[in-house]
């Protein structure tokens, strides 16, 4: 998850990133992490857990709500990205993992 020694190691972007209220920065600890996006018009509510979304104690770690730069629905996509920021010559210590049980799209 990014540079251990980082306060924040996972983000959440609207595009354009360079905008800076497009990028909501957050710490997601190590573990089974559920998120979820609710798009709607103007606005996108993004949360994270930690925890299976079946577990009903599912504990909160972040949430955030973006009302600009939000695209209007018809051209829509969703992308996950795990990548090493500023790769180093030595490459990463310990390998690096992301398993999806489950992805939905409701319109």
């Amino acid at each position: 998850m990014g540079n251990p020694a980082a306060t924040t190691n996972a983000q959440y972007v609207v595009q354009p990133y360079y905008v800076a209220a497009n990028v909501w920065p957050f710490a997601a600890p190590a573990d089974v992490l559920t998120h979820s996006l609710r798009w709607e018009p103007g606005r996108l509510t993004a949360r994270t857990f930690r925890g299976a979304a079946s577990e009903k104690a599912a504990a909160l770690v972040t949430e955030h709500t973006f009302t600009s730069g939000v695209p209007s629905p018809g051209n829509e996509g969703v992308r996950m990205n795990l990548y090493v920021f500023r790769r180093s010559a030595t490459g990463l210590e310990r390998g690096a993992e992301v398993v999806i049980e489950k992805f939905e799209y409701l319109p």
